[in-house]
């Protein structure tokens, strides 16, 4: 009988640090490191789209839109 392996639950520090050296892009939640698809040119183009038409929505708000390879921090959630 095999027995499974437990998940590696890495620290934000360690995931940052994973991140910086990576070639492909991760999200890390609640300790675990989930890799992240690529973007086909039809997800670019709506992404492109939808982020101008936030920015003019949000003119004059106390809010900000940023690209996708932004990095966030959201403490409470641990993600």
């Amino acid at each position: 009988m095999t027995q499974a392996l437990e998940p590696k639950i890495y620290t934000s520090d360690e995931y940052l640090e994973r991140e910086i050296a990576s070639q492909t892009r991760s999200e890390y939640r609640n300790g675990a490191i989930i890799p992240m698809t690529g973007d086909t040119p039809n997800h670019n183009e709506l992404a492109i789209n939808l982020a101008a038409l936030l920015k003019s929505a949000l003119r004059g708000k106390p809010y900000r839109i940023s690209a996708t390879d932004q990095r966030l921090w959201i403490p409470n959630r641990n993600i």
